[in-house]
Order: C-alpha cells, then structure tokens, then sequence
C-alpha cells in the first residue's frame, strides 16, 4: 500500500474512533468489539491485506487506549 493510502486511512480512523469513544471504553468488552468492528470496516473499504488486519487492529486499539482519557475529556 502507498503512503496516501495509509495515510487515508489513519485519518479516518482517527476520526471514527474519537468518535467512538467514551471514558470507560476500553472496560466495557461491547464497546471495544463495536470500535474492533469498525476499524475492520475501514481497512476493508481501503483494500487493506485481510492477513495484516488482525495486528493493525491489535494496534489501532493499544494506541486507543493510551489516547482515549484525554479523547473522553475533550467530547
């Protein structure tokens, strides 16, 4: 994949998942599938390799989490 390419799809995931996220997110198992799902669905509309998903997703949801205290703070 080419860098526009993935820089495409940080942007958008960046904007679905502050979307997505509340202050207990990452306890509640619901709202990490539902976030899970949705990367998912990103990678797929940008023709993403299906066998690098599930490590992109890995890490899509560990940045998250160090991000997402101050994400909740700022909705």
């Amino acid at each position: 994949m080419g860098d526009d390419k993935l820089r495409l799809i940080a942007a958008e995931l960046i904007t679905q998942v502050k979307k997505s996220v509340t202050i207990d997110w990452n306890l509640r198992e619901s709202a990490r599938a539902r976030i899970k799902v949705m990367v998912k669905r990103i990678l797929n509309k940008y023709g993403y390799p299906p066998d690098l998903q599930e490590e992109a997703v890995k890490t899509v949801l560990a940045q998250a989490e160090l991000l997402c205290v101050d994400w909740a703070l700022a909705n």
